[in-house]
């Protein structure tokens, strides 16, 4: 686990390299050679996690000094393939050592069999090629940008944006207030593009312009398969505890984030069930004792489970105060207030362990989230009739944007235009009224992972939406706020639901074994009530929420900073249209992942233009 940086042309100096020292304070590493008359420059800052000898140094490279690598993440399958690697002798025990031999013998293509969460550079000097690679949802970014012969990459954006000089991208933030998030390979810089998740980026050192081309390595969703649900409830179980399990694979301690809920409370089970100490469990909460506060329930799983349990609480002031610096982790803004409680959650967290098991990925592959059920029900309402209730809803002041957004998303015939209606934060109208400028990405973005993955096989629209959602949302949301603001307190958080073989085994599975009208989880839940108590596995999901409705009760404060004529916001958004996105939050409506994509946007926009 580290931060990764490399460049072609381009040199760097240690001092940019340290920019990202919190992802590896550990150790650090920087290596210099030529390729087909090019200066390549590989950089890394470890985080030493496996294999805390001075083998496991980067950046790292092969014994005949043909081939190299920087590598960020973790390989959980590594001593599967180990054994085919018989060109080299191994050294020390990390990961990367396998993982470079695996790719130096036998090739780029070796990618898919990776089990894990990762993100490299990878040198291959007789080919004279350089390779980029991100894992299979995404779990790890890695961006980069290529322009007059020249290339950076890294983990993050600020190195990048040490080298380069690039501009506000008009089309990126009209898509991100859309999607309330930027998908890849988008971002708000124009030039600087993330690899897009089970990627491989191809650069031809040979050439003078540095050609390059994207292409994946990871393969369409599987067929579905004819069991039944024993059978579903069986494989679902070992699956599950092998994905655990091999994720334990550390050696320095380890812990787990708690919530309330099933997921993470399984992970728990398991995790504990197969250490051979007592591992940590950490919860946030809030002072003022609201309704989504978690610590209650995810103390009464940690004491059944039997695990030392840590918490703490934020208020209205640490989310004044925190936003900002949230902001600039991560680096993207989002309308996902969540990240607020990650910050200080990572921050409890970094004074215990450095690695951490997380329950994330569970609601999109097995329908947890409202949505799935109202994809059950939207196919099946005539559009007409979806517009004439979503019209008769707004005249009657219907303020819940949950139901607003389901009825407008019915009311659309066409699949991926429904999707993006049940996603979207702001609609077309209101995004040509804040910046002038339409969205023309989003549906491009939905449309080229819906062939990639061949999500179209499958019967029911609403298996096609989970298997978006599990590639799309996930990644360029929930898992980069997560992987930033962990690693920004230095440390690894894992995701055993996004294992591969458990995610084939849960997408091969009929509709049926995992989301219905009445919910979903079905097999997860099935199997959880083995491991844990009925009363903690059909608990009312909460998910990891917050309380906006108390944060965004000082309206003064949020005018204040949202309509401030002088900041760099100003310059880009129409400051009456947010003073009426404002206002009508004030009169009730359901705007607070508007006014949270707002306040990133206002940070992000003063921190990196």
């Amino acid at each position: 686990m580290c931060g990764i940086l490399g460049a072609v042309n381009l040199p760097f100096s240690q001092e940019i390299l340290d920019i990202i020292t919190h992802r590896g304070p550990d150790d650090s590493g920087m290596h210099e050679t030529v390729v087909a008359g090019k200066t390549v420059t590989l950089g890394q800052r470890r985080l030493s996690i496996v294999d805390l000898s001075p083998a496991g140094h980067q950046p790292m490279l092969t014994p005949d000094g043909r081939h190299m690598i920087v590598f960020n993440g973790e390989v959980y399958n590594h001593e599967d393939f180990k054994p085919k690697v018989t060109q080299y002798a191994f050294r020390g025990h990390s990961d990367t050592e396998t993982v470079l031999y695996r790719l130096a013998q036998d090739g780029i293509e070796t990618a898919r069999e990776f089990n894990g969460i990762f993100a490299f550079g990878f040198v291959d000097i007789e080919k004279a090629k350089l390779y980029l690679v991100r894992d299979p949802f995404g779990i790890k970014p890695l961006y980069y940008w290529c322009k007059n012969g020249k290339l950076v990459f890294s983990s993050e954006i600020k190195p990048i944006q040490k080298l380069v000089n690039e501009s506000l991208d008009l089309d990126s933030l009209a898509e991100t207030l859309r999607m309330r998030f930027t998908p890849s390979p988008d971002t708000l810089l124009t030039g600087i593009r993330k690899v897009l998740p089970g990627h491989v980026v191809e650069v031809n050192l040979a050439s003078n312009d540095l050609n390059h081309r994207e292409y994946p390595y990871i393969e369409p969703i599987p067929e579905e398969r004819s069991i039944s649900f024993n059978e579903a409830l069986e494989g679902y179980g070992e699956l599950f505890e092998k994905a655990v399990r091999r994720q334990l694979m550390s050696d320095v301690e380890l812990g787990v984030l708690l919530s309330g809920g099933v997921d993470s409370a399984l992970v728990a089970a398991f995790g504990q069930k197969h250490s051979e100490t007592k591992l940590k469990a950490f919860t946030v909460g809030y002072t003022d004792r609201s309704r989504v506060d978690e610590i209650a329930p995810a103390r009464e799983t940690a004491d059944v489970i039997g695990m030392e349990h840590l918490t703490t609480r934020i208020g209205f002031d640490d989310f004044l105060s925190t936003i900002r610096k949230c902001t600039t982790i991560v680096e993207e803004p989002l309308a996902t207030a969540s990240l607020i409680p990650m910050y200080y959650l990572s921050e409890l967290v970094s004074k215990h362990v450095k690695v951490v098991l997380s329950g994330q990925g569970a609601d999109e592959s097995l329908g947890g989230y409202t949505r799935y059920k109202g994809e059950i029900v939207g196919p099946l309402l005539p559009s007409r009739l979806a517009r004439l209730a979503t019209a008769g809803a707004k005249r009657a002041g219907l303020r819940n944007e949950q139901i607003l957004r389901g009825l407008q998303a019915a009311s659309d015939p066409d699949e991926v235009g429904r999707f993006l209606k049940t996603y979207e934060v702001f609609e077309d109208a209101e995004i040509v009224k804040l910046v002038g400028q339409a969205d023309h990405r989003a549906r491009r973005r939905v449309e080229a992972l819906y062939d990639l993955l061949g999500v179209a096989k499958r019967r029911k629209s609403v298996e096609r939406m989970m298997s978006l959602d599990l590639r799309l949302n996930l990644s360029d949301d929930l898992l980069l706020y997560t992987d930033k603001i962990t690693m920004n307190f230095s440390i690894e958080c894992r995701v055993p639901m996004l294992d591969l073989d458990l995610v084939r085994f849960i997408e091969s599975l009929p509709a049926r074994h995992r989301v219905n009208l009445r919910g979903g989880k079905i097999v997860h839940k099935a199997f959880a009530e083995k491991a844990l108590p009925a009363r903690i596995v059909n608990r009312k999901k909460l998910g990891f929420q917050t309380p906006t409705e108390v944060w965004f009760g000082n309206m003064g404060v949020l005018k204040e900073i949202l309509l401030d004529p002088g900041s760099a916001f100003a310059n880009h958004f129409d400051l009456h249209q947010v003073e009426r996105t404002l206002d009508e939050y004030a009169r009730g409506y359901a705007r607070q992942r508007h006014i949270f994509l707002l306040l990133g946007m206002h940070t992000w926009m003063n921190e990196f233009l």
